[in-house]
């Protein structure tokens, strides 16, 4: 099976294409509607999303919340430059997180941030070359992120970004996320109150989203790749919703965004009921061949190359739908990935 290869989901992007600002108006953005069933597409603003959700129909949402995890700092010892990002919080203390420059960060090697406010000792290195690192400090650990930290933006962004709050989405709640889940960034406190004086039962869970989310697949074959665990949250009245909507069938359940979509699936047995959880880890890989268990619909950004995104979209659409959607939204110069513009994949 063709679809397997990660050749098959490569697309040729200009890269003025690639967004580096958000819109001053966040439903703004240009919307593509996407019939999965026939390939179609018709070009919106997202705003327009309103008019392709019905009564009934239940839209989940990630309310994860990104934090300053971008620390810049120095070796204790020689004073070069460094860099770490935090990826995931193992223990009060102690997070694992991507250094730069690697080969100057090894066991033992000890940093200082903000003329010491924050210090750090490497204690090991663990898969793909991340670090283990122990953080010393006196008081609040949150508060001395929110003071020396920055926003991780993905590494296609160049700019800096002016408003922290714009790589956040509007129903951001819980902190724990290296990378915003972009398909929510397009919502308004009113595009979501219009939503739900329609009818749409807003639902939200939450997937604390890693830099997984990002990394290459170095496999060439999709089966070989493994995905990096993330954190994940399903409240009982979140899965209750969803239940609900699946049993008596009066609506779609729209995930907005691949990590709504990924913590749902993972969340859900071989029959589709949505069972809830006080915090897991998932590592699923969704791509061709995948039968989804509870998604109807997504909300989604456009992704980059051979991504697993744009694979876990090829498994809901269909891979040559969604190439075809690409290349209308290249040659229709829609702005791509993280600040850019966004698809709705729609079907019965």
């Amino acid at each position: 099976m063709s679809e397997l290869l990660k050749k098959d989901y490569f697309y040729d992007l200009p890269e003025e294409l690639i967004a580096q600002d958000p819109l001053e108006k966040r439903d703004n953005s240009r919307l593509m509607i996407l019939d999965k069933d026939t390939g179609s597409f018709e070009h919106k603003v997202f705003h327009d999303v309103i008019d392709y959700l019905n009564p009934g129909d239940c839209l989940v949402m990630n309310n994860t919340k990104v934090i300053p995890a971008r620390l810049l700092g120095v070796k204790e010892d020689t004073g070069a430059a460094v860099e770490i990002l935090l990826l995931k919080r193992k223990s009060e203390n102690v997070w694992e997180t991507i250094v730069r420059p690697g080969k100057k960060l090894r066991p033992g090697a000890r940093v200082v941030f903000g003329d010491g406010l924050l210090k750090a000792e490497i204690t090991d290195i663990v898969e793909e070359g991340d670090r283990l690192v122990r953080f010393e400090y006196e008081g609040i650990f949150e508060e001395i992120l929110d003071k020396l930290g920055e926003m991780p933006l993905p590494p296609y962004i160049t700019h800096k970004l002016a408003d922290r709050d714009r790589y956040n989405t509007v129903y951001a709640k819980f902190d724990g996320s290296a990378a915003a889940p972009t398909a929510g960034l397009h919502f308004t406190p009113e595009l979501l109150k219009r939503i739900e004086d329609k009818g749409v039962k807003l639902v939200y869970v939450t997937l604390h989203v890693g830099l997984g989310t990002f990394r290459p697949v170095k496999e060439d074959n999709l089966t070989n790749h493994h995905m990096h665990s993330e954190f994940y949250m399903v409240s009982k009245e979140a899965a209750d919703t969803i239940n609900e909507v699946k049993a008596s069938g009066s609506g779609r359940v729209i995930c907005v965004g691949t990590t709504s979509c990924r913590t749902i699936e993972s969340a859900a047995d071989e029959n589709g009921i949505v069972h809830p959880t006080a915090g897991k880890e998932t590592d699923i890989f969704i791509y061709p061949g995948y039968n989804f268990r509870v998604l109807d619909c997504l909300i989604t950004n456009f992704h980059l190359p051979e991504s697993t995104l744009i694979m876990l979209v090829s498994a809901l659409a269909g891979r040559e739908n969604v190439l075809n959607a690409y290349a209308e939204a290249v040659r229709e110069k829609y702005r791509f990935f993280s600040f850019g513009d966004a698809m709705f994949i729609k079907g019965q």
